[in-house]
C-alpha cells in the first residue's frame, strides 16, 4: 500500500511539475517579461527584476534564452533550465558569482562570465540575479 501511494504521489507530482513548464506564463513571476514590456519607450519597466529579465532576454546582453530554458520562452536546452531558482540559490550571493564568472565554481563550464569579460555591468548583474530570483 506505501508503495502505490509513493507511486501515485511521484507521479502527481511529476506531472504537476512537468505541466507547469509546458504552459505559458500568466504573470512575470513565472517567466521572462513580454517583448513589448521590455521595449516600452515611452513607459519603460523600473523594477529591477523586470529590468534584470529584459537584461536576460536581450540577445546582445544576457541571452540567457540561447542556452537555457526559461518559462514563457522555452528555447535553450544545452544548460540547466531557469527554474526553482531560489532553492536552488537561497544565497543571492552564490548565485551573483555564478552569473558574475561560472568557471569559479566550475572550471570546464561553457557558461559566459558575465562580469570578468565586461559583458554586463555590475548593476545589470544584480538586476538579472533579482529577475532569476523571481523563476
Amino acid at each position: 500500500m506505501r508503495k502505490t501511494a509513493s507511486i501515485i504521489l511521484g507521479a502527481s507530482t511529476a506531472a504537476l511539475l512537468f505541466g507547469s513548464l509546458l504552459t505559458a506564463p500568466v504573470s512575470f513571476a513565472q517567466g521572462a517579461p513580454k517583448g513589448e514590456v521590455c521595449n516600452n519607450k515611452e513607459n519603460p519597466p523600473t523594477d529591477a527584476a523586470v529590468q534584470g529579465g529584459c537584461i536576460a532576454i536581450d540577445r546582445k546582453k544576457g541571452n540567457c534564452q540561447a542556452c537555457h530554458m526559461i518559462a514563457g520562452i522555452n528555447h535553450g536546452n544545452v544548460a540547466p533550465p531557469l527554474i526553482s531558482m531560489k532553492a536552488r540559490f537561497p544565497d543571492k550571493a552564490k548565485l551573483r558569482a555564478q552569473v558574475w564568472d561560472a568557471s569559479v565554481a566550475n572550471p570546464k563550464t561553457v557558461m559566459s562570465p558575465f562580469g570578468r569579460h565586461g559583458i554586463l555591468s555590475e548593476e545589470e548583474i544584480d538586476k538579472v540575479v533579482e529577475f532569476l530570483h523571481t523563476l
